[in-house]
């Protein structure tokens, strides 16, 4: 059997008749940028994440982008960011004139490390960026009392992370703001690009909206030197109709995650995701670390399992960043999951019959690729 690492057709498959129904009603509307859908969408995005406002940009790099824009983070100022991310956490602050200052994660969640965080902040830290990676909430608590104790301003990136809980708190509503992306794969996804800002401060809320449309409340009269990064009614209508059944994907996420592990947990070579106890993770990905990793990817696709590699370049040893005298040359921790994490399938749609396949695969791959046998 083959498996695809992911289903698309899925989410159409289960909800057709209410995406077609969301498709017509914008048609009919008559009205495409910035109407009844998004309006609608922030108020009910903002009040599943629990906070008081919602402002839905072009794509999660922007969302990130203009909430830096919005604190007025720019020239000179430094930002904490995870050296183990995905580059737009990074580029947004670059974006923003601003310097990313990486934090290695803790290796058994692959989250930004808090204990490695105060070292790094300097005169000019102005905020720290807490990935919450893979679906699993970043350790919030001390991260927000180092920020309490340096007045610096704690930006969630929560890009892969809708529905997360920490200590029974909803992720996307634990900083100052956070910045969201709709990705299509993600577990809240559109059918293209999209994104949003989640907060509970009204001036950074007033700002993105601002700063969204080209900088201006008011047509014609721009206060700012704005951007055009709209969401648009299409994708706020599909997004109202799937963030209906979030809560239910993730569940079934969750099963599938549940599944791996108890299968996988008697295979000493296969590192699996760590959870901790305050965590109530989304499982946008399930992770593995081996450190035969290029060989058990290959015994995979020959057996027809699809498989990603999150990620397999550290933003730090990017050509984005190698002429970038402030980026560290050497970040270890972040480079050696690079060379070890292996994503597998995972998603609502996967079927039993396809996780039994994943579950064989994996075990008779991880027999033959021990690592002192491809050494």
């Amino acid at each position: 059997m083959k498996v695809p690492f992911l289903d698309f057709s899925g989410p159409y498959a289960e909800l057709k008749p209410e995406l077609d129904d969301a498709y017509c009603r914008v048609m009919q509307s008559g009205w495409y940028i910035l109407g009844r859908e998004v309006e609608a969408f922030e108020q009910e995005f903002a009040s599943y994440c629990g906070v008081k406002h919602c402002v839905g940009v072009g794509n999660g790099l922007d969302a990130l982008h203009l909430v830096l824009r919005a604190m007025e983070i720019g020239s000179g100022d430094e930002v904490i960011v995870p050296s183990n991310t995905y580059i737009a956490t990074w580029l947004a602050v670059s974006y923003a004139g601003a310097i990313p200052v990486p934090v290695e994660p803790d290796p058994s969640t692959c989250n930004i490390d808090p204990a490695r965080i105060e070292e790094a902040i300097t005169n000019r830290t102005k905020a720290i960026v807490p990935v919450h990676l893979y679906g699993q909430p970043a350790d919030m608590d001390p991260i927000l009392e180092l920020a309490s104790k340096y007045s610096l301003k704690i930006i969630e990136d929560n890009a892969q992370a809708q529905g997360a809980k920490y200590k029974g708190r909803r992720t996307g509503g634990l900083g100052d703001a956070a910045g969201n992306s709709f990705y299509p794969g993600k577990n809240l996804g559109a059918f293209g690009d999209a994104g949003a800002i989640t907060t509970n401060d009204d001036d950074i809320a007033d700002r993105v909206r601002t700063l969204r449309n080209y900088g201006s409340r008011t047509k014609y009269s721009n206060d700012y030197k704005g951007f055009n990064s709209r969401l648009d009614e299409f994708q706020a209508a599909f997004l109202r109709v799937k963030l209906r059944k979030l809560d239910e994907w993730n569940n079934r996420r969750q099963a599938v995650a549940f599944r791996y592990i108890k299968e996988f947990q008697s295979i000493p070579e296969l590192v699996l995701p760590h959870i901790r106890d305050w965590a109530d993770p989304v499982w946008h990905l399930f992770v593995v670390r081996h450190l035969a990793r290029k060989e058990l990817q290959r015994q995979l696709t020959t057996a027809g399992i699809g498989t990603l590699i999150h990620y397999p370049i550290p933003p730090h040893q990017s050509r984005a960043y190698a002429d970038d005298a402030t980026t560290p040359k050497s970040l270890p921790i972040a480079e050696f999951l690079s060379s070890s994490v292996l994503s597998l399938p995972m998603g609502p749609h996967l079927t039993d019959s396809q996780m039994e396949a994943v579950i064989s695969a994996a075990t008779k791959a991880t027999a033959i690729c021990a690592p002192e046998l491809v050494a």
